[in-house]
């Protein structure tokens, strides 16, 4: 997703008026609600808000200069790995094992395998079509963000294809991008 982002792929930068700030940071509250005590730290009310619109419907909110949360279309909103490593227990975890760490690092999806072998861990409360944060074996941070393309239970049965899309992961366009001026 943001393996070639950069400050190219961006096409439009609006503040948004309150009754919209309210409405994403609802959906933000609803989507995380580990990060509702700190959604007045994060998106402050009296700071303005600004939705970055780039190249293939992706939104960025960005306060302060910073990317905090981003969303394909009108999907939910995902934090960046910058905002997850600072306030790590917001998402639901799956871990992957050591032999698929280079592969997720260049942009893979998430191969079912990967999270079923013994260094992989799943949380059985996931559902199809959830964020969730990409662990490593190991590791302390996560190193991808990614969106599930079936349930918990079904990557540990069918054991076959794609369990989860990267879509944000450690050294990408988005990462690389720590503000916006």
């Amino acid at each position: 997703m943001f393996k070639k982002f950069s400050f190219e792929d961006i096409s439009a930068q609006n503040q948004v008026k309150a009754s919209v700030q309210r409405r994403i940071r609802q959906s933000i509250a609803d989507e995380y609600p580990g990060l509702e005590p700190l959604l007045d730290d994060l998106l402050p009310k009296k700071s303005p808000m600004i939705v970055v619109k780039c190249q293939n419907h992706l939104n960025l909110v960005v306060v302060n200069n910073v990317p905090l949360f981003f969303n394909i279309r009108d999907g939910p909103y995902m934090p960046t790995l910058r905002l997850l490593h600072q306030y790590p227990d917001i998402m639901k975890k799956f871990q992957v094992d050591r032999g698929a760490i280079k592969f997720v690092l260049s942009g893979a999806n998430i191969m079912c395998p990967g999270l079923t072998s013994p260094g992989g861990v799943l949380d059985n409360e996931v559902e199809e079509e959830t964020p969730v944060a990409i662990m490593a074996e190991g590791k302390q941070h996560a190193l991808a963000i990614g969106y599930t393309k079936m349930s918990a239970k079904d990557i540990k049965t069918i054991n076959k294809g794609i369990g989860v899309d990267n879509m944000h992961y450690l050294n990408d366009g988005l990462w690389k991008m720590e503000r916006l001026e």
